[in-house]
């Protein structure tokens, strides 16, 4: 005897166009996985709607121009054209025909309206989270008879028609696993997988160019002997373009990809044609001439600081001749391609004293870091507005800062105040840890009017978490906001301990490529009474988040990853920088006036920090549960801005400590 096995047919079909473009391909493969995940069975992609079984589901996806049957369709049974909803809109829809009777319809104007309308109803009828990857949110099945639990929706193109987001500070995603300071292609893609289903419809390269910190800071070269790999950042473009997104460039002239000489770069009319030059070497021989989206920063074209130029020049002045110029070349070698002026910094006030490019550069105005701005223009004049906004800064890089509060009430007044609505470029950081954010911006970004911070938060925590768990969340969430004022997050604290331990230690700071800093109680005494209450705040944060904790009965790895963890190490560091203080205060006193009982008070505290540091370096290192993210939070792998204490600080403390005995 024989045997043999009938391979089991498709439980269900989603039914492509003819005339697909690679990205309709790709959305068609991301909802055949998204069905996989919640139905048991076989999802097939079919591009002829006659071979699907009468009784099988089917849904239908493409535009008009795509896919004929839609063209079909919509001259009775639907309703979608170029026009409307217009460009990034959709619809879902239910239709019936002669010989099924009844057809899921998921249709855009284009073929980003066609993702909305794929992703929106992955999102919402499956419960496919799009952010499923970074939180592990466990997912529910789901039968035939759900696919159809929907109302007809029209998806309405978004307020911001390019939403572009700034991969910069990217050391902890670019670290934790596989080549230092270069993204593991895993978790490249699912970056770009979760930003697509989130609307973002651009992203700015910038860190995998090679900035100039990985080659030239001595941190870095003790890190690695870094090398940019241009094959792999090709490889990159055209993944993110193939999943839709432009890809834009800030056309910074100190990448590793072709570096020019940092000297070249403060004096525009001796080394104009250097700059010129070195932009069509980008243009020409690299893969940045794939650039759908020119930016450019009206700054020094190496570092990013301000530009002062070494030859007498008028900054204004250069720059409006620079944005002409540099203008001139895009349109040379991509005609109609959007360019973006960033008013990073100084290029705010340099706007507001006169500086003007081209009227086809879009304006970027930008927020001090923290979704705030301290600069606002005096006069949009006409131009294309829009903004650049922080998720995360460099000064709380490694705990984020939650404030869907600010991201409404700054992003609304600056739609209806200055109409910046035309372009928005969003900084991430390192993406895994300022999710929440992230998700605001592109949210307010949608639909302004319909935004709102307090159901935000409810809707984003109640994603993950029962109802009592995701309350103490948001309080423990808000708690954490609260300890992050005027500027300050985790990064900055390791700049007020560094202040503490220079002064305890009676050492500079030092500082790569600046001069050092001496010690000074000053600097530590500007510091007491904020981290005091700092501390308060952190404090009420973790008992709420550990209270959530508790209460947690489904995706309680995510709770204490992404809720409880960065509340703690945010403590860890407070704690330990109170205790630095707490000595400080006696060294001051000993100094104003010797005491032997001050200096062994202050000695007393001691073994005190020492715990508070081996603790902050065992909840790193231990870090989440998931071990998906094993090393994320690794001090060694860690981007080194501000530095990190270590246990040779305070044994240098004792050593100074000791020598006034």
């Amino acid at each position: 005897m024989s045997s043999f096995s009938i391979e089991p047919s498709p439980i269900c079909y989603v039914v492509i166009g003819k005339q697909v473009s690679k990205t309709e391909i790709n959305v068609a493969e991301d909802l055949q996985k998204d069905l996989e995940k919640v139905l048991s069975g076989e999802v097939a992609v079919v591009n002829d709607i006659n071979i699907v079984p009468e009784k099988a589901p089917a849904i239908l996806i493409g535009t008009p121009q795509s896919n004929s049957l839609i063209a079909t369709f919509n001259q009775s049974k639907i309703n979608i054209t170029t026009e409307n909803p217009g460009p990034r809109g959709g619809i879902w829809s239910k239709v019936t025909s002669k010989k099924r009777k009844e057809i899921i319809v998921l249709a855009g104007s284009d073929v980003q309206g066609l993702q909305y309308a794929v992703y929106d109803y992955a999102q919402e009828i499956l419960e496919i989270d799009p952010l499923q990857y970074w939180t592990g949110k466990e997912m529910s099945k789901k039968k035939a008879i759900d696919l159809f639990a929907f109302s007809e929706r029209k998806i309405v193109p978004p307020k911001v028609p390019i939403l572009c987001y700034f991969e910069n500070d990217v050391d902890e995603l670019a670290n934790y696993r596989g080549k230092l300071l270069e993204y593991d292609w895993e978790s490249y893609t699912e970056m770009i997988n979760s930003l697509v289903r989130l609307r973002y419809n651009a992203i700015q390269l910038f860190d995998m160019l090679g900035r100039p910190e990985f080659f030239i800071r001595p941190e870095y070269k003790d890190l690695t002997d870094y090398k940019v790999d241009v094959d792999y950042v090709e490889k990159m473009i055209d993944y993110a373009q193939k999943k839709g997104m432009k890809v834009a460039i800030d056309f910074a002239l100190g990448y590793q990809i072709h570096p020019m000489s940092a000297d070249k770069a403060t004096c525009w009319k001796d080394y104009k044609e250097d700059w010129l030059t070195a932009w069509r070497y980008y243009l020409e021989e690299t893969p940045l001439r794939k650039t759908d989206i020119f930016i450019l920063r009206p700054r020094h074209q190496v570092w990013d600081w301000e530009y002062e130029s070494s030859c007498g020049e008028s900054k204004i002045e250069v720059f409006n001749q620079v944005y002409k110029a540099f203008g001139d070349l895009v349109d040379e070698y991509k005609p109609n391609a959007d360019k973006v002026l960033v008013c990073y910094s100084d290029g705010m006030e340099m706007w507001n004293n006169g500086f003007r490019p081209p009227k086809d550069w879009i304006v970027a105005w930008s927020d001090h870091g923290f979704g705030d701005f301290e600069h606002l223009p005096k006069a949009t004049d006409g131009y294309n507005f829009g903004t650049y906004m922080h998720a995360g800064f460099w000064l709380n890089h490694t705990v984020h800062n939650p404030y869907p509060e600010k991201v409404e009430s700054v992003m609304k007044d600056m739609f209806s105040t200055y109409d910046a609505d035309k372009f928005c470029l969003v900084n991430g950081q390192n993406f895994r840890p300022f999710l929440l954010n992230i998700e605001a911006y592109s949210e307010v970004c949608n639909d302004p009017d319909n935004f709102e911070a307090a159901s935000f938060y409810s809707k984003w925590t109640k994603r993950y978490f029962n109802d009592n768990s995701a309350t103490l969340a948001v309080s423990s969430m808000k708690l954490l906001h609260e300890a992050q004022p005027n500027r300050i997050g985790y990064v900055q604290h390791l700049w007020e301990i560094r202040e503490a331990i220079s002064y305890l230690s009676d050492s500079p700071i030092q500082r790569p490529g600046k001069s050092p800093v001496s010690h000074d109680y000053n600097r530590v005494e500007n510091d007491l009474e904020h981290v005091q209450v700092i501390q308060e705040r952190i404090n009420l944060a973790v008992k709420e988040a550990e209270k959530g904790l508790e209460l947690a009965t489904e995706n309680e790895t995510f709770f204490h990853d992404y809720i409880y963890l960065p509340a703690v190490l945010y403590q860890d560091l407070i704690q330990f920088e109170r205790t630095l203080h707490q000595m400080s205060v006696l060294k001051k006193e000993y100094e104003d006036v010797p005491n032997e009982a001050l200096l062994t008070d202050i000695k007393a505290l001691l073994p005190q920090a020492k715990l508070q540091l081996k603790e902050i370096y065992e909840n790193r290192n231990s870090g989440d549960k998931s071990a998906k993210w094993d090393n994320w939070y690794n001090p060694k792998i860690r981007r080194p801005n501000n530095g990190f204490p270590t246990f040779k600080m305070l044994e240098q403390i004792e050593s100074n400590l000791n020598s006034k005995s």
